[in-house]
């Protein structure tokens, strides 16, 4: 495995990688994804391998514009008032799966419908229409940990599971997209995440409801009760840092500590503390802690997509 600065020569050979059946790891606006050809049952079969991902668990299909993805599945009003809204964007779509579609059906997870999105990455949409095919990636890490945010968090994760990562510094949202089911008349927020549900309503004129989690079979990515979680315990809500606890923060007026602490956003932006959030927490899981105090995160906007992951990642194993 090796990291390669993104470059026109290095897109060529990560598309060239794709072709040939092997994985590539990429930027993209949110967080590094690990991409293979969606269309190859035996790439796609790797990634969950690679990932020791559950199978039940359906991808993300990365394309790069909107006519690709009309391709693969149906849009309905809702789905394109969203899409006009929001790709190229932090946004994935839930749709149903156009008959005859060549995408792998272990990318969809068996499933009728197929989630798919256009990045907001330059990187992400150069590979793209290098490949020339729809790439199927997840996050570029083992399948529950914290999502990687830069190419050195994926090496450290997949080391020679993946044949390339290409390296265009940190994401700059940091934080997974926003999963919208539009594959039936009403639709509904499946994953939080770089599109605040408020944006979502304002684009549809009406509220958009958080479908449940999911406990066995789920129809997106990022639905699982556990999920994105460090090995170390978090402690969420904490006024107060106990001994032997890391300090992850939020904001300028901090309980007093002695241990590791990391500070999403000293001025209290919620856009800062997305970007930092993945990094933060592997930063205090490797501080040799106890436990990890995590300070409150004000529950809206992109609060709200913040606050969904924490949970995730503190809930028992």
């Amino acid at each position: 495995m090796g990291i390669e600065k993104a470059s026109p020569e290095a897109i060529e050979r990560a598309a060239a990688a794709l072709a040939a059946g092997r994985l590539i790891a990429f930027p993209t606006e949110t967080v590094y994804g690990l991409g293979a050809d969606a269309s190859n049952a035996r790439a796609v079969a790797a990634v969950f391998a690679a990932k020791d991902r559950p199978r039940f668990n359906p991808l993300i299909v990365h394309v790069p514009d909107l006519a690709a993805a009309a391709a693969l599945a149906e849009f309905s009003d809702s789905a394109r008032q969203l899409a006009a809204a929001f790709w190229p964007g932090a946004l994935s779509l839930v749709l149903p799966r156009r008959t005859g579609s060549a995408i792998a059906e272990l990318a969809t997870a068996g499933l009728n419908t197929i989630a798919v999105r256009v990045p907001a990455h330059a990187t992400a949409l150069a590979l793209l229409r290098a490949a020339g095919r729809p790439i199927a990636a997840p996050s570029a890490n083992r399948s529950g940990h914290v999502s990687p945010t830069t190419a050195e968090h994926v090496a450290a994760d997949l080391g020679e599971r993946v044949c390339m990562v290409l390296d265009d510094g940190p994401t700059p949202l940091g934080l997974e997209s926003t999963v919208v089911d539009v594959s039936g008349p009403s639709p509904s927020v499946l994953r939080l995440g770089g599109v605040a549900r408020a944006a979502l309503a304002d684009a549809l004129g009406r509220p958009v409801p958080v479908a449940a989690a999911a406990t066995s079979r789920p129809a997106s990515p990022g639905m699982l009760l556990r999920h994105y979680a460090p090995a170390t315990p978090l402690r969420l809500e904490a006024g107060a840092v106990e001994t032997g606890e890391a300090l992850l923060a939020f904001g300028a007026a901090l309980p007093p500590h002695t241990g590791p602490v990391f500070n999403l956003s000293a001025r209290g932006d919620l856009l800062e503390a997305a970007a930092n959030l993945f990094a933060g927490l592997r930063r205090l899981d490797g501080a040799g802690a106890a436990g990890i105090a995590v300070m409150p995160i004000p529950e809206e906007g992109l609060g709200e997509a913040i606050n969904d992951r924490l949970r995730r990642a503190a809930r028992p194993a």
